[in-house]
């Protein structure tokens, strides 16, 4: 076990918001990041297409042997994960959601804000996730269109206009921000690409405002099964600093400034036809 990677895979650059949270938490861990660049943007494709994109890039991980498989991604989460558990029952597969319960418990004025792809406010595990905690808050929806590629591609580029931009535009869209009542005053981010963003939305919201995303979460249960999994076997941690392998079915030269950017990861990344 100890010398398995955790495999991770998003849509695009996002995921590697979870990798800098699963970093921290798991330093001695080797992971495989899988970013399908090449099918992106899943927040605004259907469910068959992020379904079968996922089938097949868990499906790839497996074959090198992984021992758990992070979905670092909110769209991809609501559309497979259940499908994905189905299908490989032994391993241990963590998904992501928007993280209304950590924004409830810190929210003041009881509304909260929700920043996130329109695939996952529009699936049914989103939906059923916000029935479920409604009559304790006002959540304010937002879905971003085309955020996700703007950050993307500001992480090649160095230039955060476009996200500023849009940034800017969907903040507005939501109403007011503060801690006065009535006002939003909790902002989750339900998107993984999102946090990359969070000076953006810093500068927008003032420093008041809470800004939320689930990479600590997602980091500390992926801890705990992890570990469950190496203590039923019977395997011992390793002490040594682990590895990050990147793989894009897209444009390797944008994960790589991005890994670079935001981690300060300097392996190569490697192009995958999957």
């Amino acid at each position: 076990m100890k010398n398995r990677a955790i495999g991770v895979f998003d849509s695009g650059i996002g995921g590697l918001s979870v990798v800098q949270a699963l970093r921290t938490e798991l330093p001695h861990e080797h992971f495989i990041y899988v970013a399908d660049s090449g099918h992106a943007p899943y927040g605004e494709r259907d469910v068959a297409h992020v379904l079968a994109r996922s089938r097949a890039i868990t499906r790839y991980l497996v074959s090198q042997d992984v021992k758990a498989v992070v979905v670092a991604c909110n769209t991809a989460t609501a559309a497979a994960i259940h499908r994905l558990r189905l299908e490989h029952p032994v391993l241990p597969l963590i998904g992501v959601e928007p993280a209304l319960k950590s924004a409830l418990a810190l929210s003041k004025t009881g509304r909260i804000g929700v920043m996130a792809t329109r695939g996952t406010l529009t699936s049914a595990k989103f939906r059923a996730l916000l029935e479920s905690q409604a009559e304790r808050a006002s959540f304010v929806m937002q879905a971003c269109d085309g955020l996700a590629d703007a950050i993307e591609r500001s992480a090649e580029t160095g230039d955060p206009t476009e996200t500023i931009a849009l940034c800017a535009r969907y903040i507005s869209g939501m109403g007011q921000f503060g801690i006065q009542n009535d006002q939003i005053d909790t902002l989750v981010l339900g998107c993984t690409h999102y946090p990359f963003a969070s000076v953006q939305l810093r500068a927008l919201l003032g420093p008041e405002v809470q800004i939320i995303d689930n990479g600590e979460a997602i980091a500390r249960q992926t801890r705990r099964l992890v570990q469950s999994t190496a203590t039923d076997e019977g395997s011992t941690a390793s002490t040594a600093a682990g590895t990050v392998s990147l793989f894009t079915t897209g444009q390797p030269q944008t994960l790589q400034a991005a890994a670079g950017r935001w981690l300060g990861l300097s392996a190569a990344v490697k192009k995958l036809s999957i």
